[in-house]
């Protein structure tokens, strides 16, 4: 009997223990581990910061025109003082750039200084105003604050790849154009996107505040557009596959390609535009007429001694070609400066453009 009693409770703690450790082994996974791990697997990497997703034809295209351009103001034969005393007193000029877009406008990571065709355009400014290319005061402008910091003063002038269109000529003064660029498409190489017409279903990026934006719109009605704050995030989106294809300018698109050598530019010109350099409206400030007149002289200075031809090859010829300097579309000069007729008054698009 005693033996029995002895083996029945040798069995019972056996099963015990192989209870315990089979249920150590097959404990339920905590709830908010598989939560973690369903989200992971839904959504994939976040995002860029501030970034959304407009649905395919959510909203109309409303091209930015530029038929009707007005045109900019001859220099004439003043001197700086003549013109723009104010500024010629200074000692300096302020103007409003990007510090992020490689070939433009961008700040050099090992030097800490300050480069790209933009800045050199700044400094040639610097040069016919004072004799000296470093009598710039430069100062840090998103493409949201453009028109903003010259209407209050902040900056004299912005060189921040600004497309000359029929509403923003009502809201700021442009110079003569100093690039012209053309609309292409960024893919990663073997995406197997190679042209607009590839598109449909495609997700694509552009900056928020750019041109890009109403383009997308017009040639890309059938994808959904991922909206970032700048095109280094688009970038980011393209490289972690949250969007096929970039739309922009090819001088914003090969300062990416030129980071990124998996990249490539690709397809057909659907569209074109022109950047200026941009002074305050002169319903706001009286004063930038004359300094319009004053970069447009250094338009033409470097249009005559081969300075803009050594600063296109510096940053874009490994990239882009080019049949030269826009022409300098001036309005006739008896005309009055004039708002475009029906053209609304709110900054839209571009960058970024």
């Amino acid at each position: 009997m005693i033996r029995r009693l002895f083996a029945l409770t040798i069995l019972l703690i056996t099963a015990s223990v192989l209870f315990t450790s089979c249920s150590m082994f097959f404990q339920p996974e905590p709830e908010e581990k598989k939560e973690r791990v369903d989200r992971a697997e839904t959504y994939g990497p976040p995002l860029p910061a501030d970034a959304s997703v407009e649905a395919a034809g959510q909203f109309p295209a409303e091209p930015d025109l530029t038929d009707n351009l007005i045109g900019s103001l001859r220099p004439g034969d003043a001197t700086p003082g003549e013109r723009i005393p104010e500024i010629l007193e200074r000692g300096r000029i302020i103007i409003g750039v990007d510090q992020s877009q490689y070939l433009l406008s961008y700040r050099d990571s090992v030097t800490g200084d300050l480069q790209g065709f933009e800045i050199d355009l700044a400094r040639e400014i610097s040069r016919d105003i004072f004799g000296d290319p470093s009598r710039v005061e430069f100062r840090f402008v998103d493409s949201f604050d453009r028109v903003s910091t010259l209407s209050s003063g902040e900056v004299d002038l912005v060189i921040r790849n600004m497309s000359v269109t029929e509403k923003r000529q009502n809201e700021v003064l442009f110079s003569a154009p100093y690039l012209s660029a053309e609309t292409r498409l960024l893919v990663m190489a073997h995406s197997g996107v190679n042209s607009f017409d590839s598109l449909p279903g495609q997700t694509v990026c552009v900056a928020d505040n750019s041109t890009g934006l109403e383009t997308a719109r017009e040639y890309a009605p059938h994808s959904p557009i991922l909206k970032t704050r700048n095109w280094a995030d688009c970038l980011v989106a393209l490289q972690q596959h949250q969007a096929q294809a970039i739309i922009s300018d090819d001088y914003i698109l090969s300062g990416i390609t030129a980071q990124d050598p998996y990249t490539t530019i690709v397809g057909e010109s659907p569209a074109s535009s022109e950047y200026g350099v941009a002074a305050a409206h002169p319903r706001v400030s009286e004063l930038s007429e004359d300094l319009i007149r004053q970069v447009n002289a250094t338009m033409e200075r470097i249009r005559e001694d081969g300075t803009w031809w050594r600063m296109y090859d510096r940053w874009f010829s490994a990239y882009l070609s080019t049949s030269g300097q826009p022409p300098l579309n001036y309005r006739a000069e008896e005309e009055p400066y004039q708002d475009t007729p029906a053209a609304e008054t709110t900054e839209t698009s571009e960058e970024e453009p």
